[in-house]
């Protein structure tokens, strides 16, 4: 059994140094004009293991919801068997993926406040969990996934996938993403977790139960959890040009109160010690494909 980490980092849809992936897995298609005020990216995936052989793939949270097409055999993460469609909400900790056979499929991202366009359920109510995506689309999930099944090439199953977001755009009319929690969400990311909520709160002219109750309907994740993935997601950016980083400079850089915090942060929502992080990134990276 292997393990890698695998990590998509706020500025960088794909992927980093930090993952293990081998480099011809990972394809990002283009979205569609229509669909990029609601979707972030598009990956398709495609992996073969060897006969009785399983990869242990830790996935990092970065906040996003996603919709999973699954081609393949559909992979396992924790306890929960995998599903061949399904809608991944918001987590703030890590996964342990299992992948064996031959995995194939495409995710999409959504961009905070789309669920509610989308899915047809506020983001909270799926937040930490996979769902069979036939739960809320009402059996259009697998139909969906039988029709891109049918066609070749991964640009024209992507097509496919997104003229049905499309229609389901036009069905929920006023669609656009509501303004107060969105401004929200990128004045955390954009103060890597740093600023007060309730300055946050203020700058987007709501109180600050207000901006919980948006987090929990827009975005999946409290005000608070969406600050702290931003704050980690900025130290991993940093650790990027670090090969031995100073970690007490390093809390302190990057908004920790000191070194414990930043250990036990990383703990929290990767699951390793900064230090067992940096170890792991190394030898998975240097890995090729198989």
């Amino acid at each position: 059994m292997g393990e890698r980490l695998f990590l998509r980092l706020h500025d960088d849809p794909l992927h980093g140094p930090e993952s293990g992936v081998p480099d011809d897995t990972l394809h990002v298609l283009p979205v569609a004009p229509a669909l990029q005020s609601h979707v972030s990216h598009l990956m398709m995936y495609r992996e073969t293991f060897a006969p009785g052989h399983e990869m242990r793939e830790r996935v990092l949270p970065d906040g996003a919801i996603r919709l999973v097409f699954n081609f393949g055999d559909a992979p396992s993460a924790d306890d929960a068997p995998g599903q061949a469609v399904e809608a991944i909400g918001a987590f703030a900790a890590p996964a342990v993926v299992r992948m064996r056979d031959t995995v194939e499929g495409l995710s999409v991202a959504l961009r905070p406040g789309a669920a509610a366009a989308l899915l047809g359920v506020p983001a909270g109510e799926i937040a930490g969990r996979a769902v069979h995506l036939d739960e809320l689309w009402g059996g259009e999930g697998t139909t969906l996934l039988a029709r891109m099944a049918e066609v070749r090439g991964d640009v024209a199953r992507a097509d496919l996938l997104q003229q049905a977001l499309m229609k389901r755009l036009q069905k929920a009319g006023d669609s656009a993403p509501p303004a107060a929690a969105m401004h929200a969400a990128r004045l955390i990311a954009a103060a890597d977790g740093r600023q007060a909520l309730r300055e946050v709160a203020h700058a987007v002219g709501v109180g600050e139960r207000r901006l919980q109750q948006l987090f929990h309907a827009h975005v999946g994740l409290s005000p608070r959890a969406w600050g702290r993935l931003a704050r980690l997601h900025a130290c991993l950016r940093a650790l990027r040009l670090h090969s031995a980083p100073a970690w007490a400079d390093m809390a302190l850089d990057h908004g920790f109160y000191d070194q414990s915090h930043l250990v036990n942060e990383f703990r929290a929502l990767c699951g390793v010690t900064p230090t067992e992080f940096l170890g792991r990134r190394v030898s998975v990276s240097s890995k090729t494909a198989r």
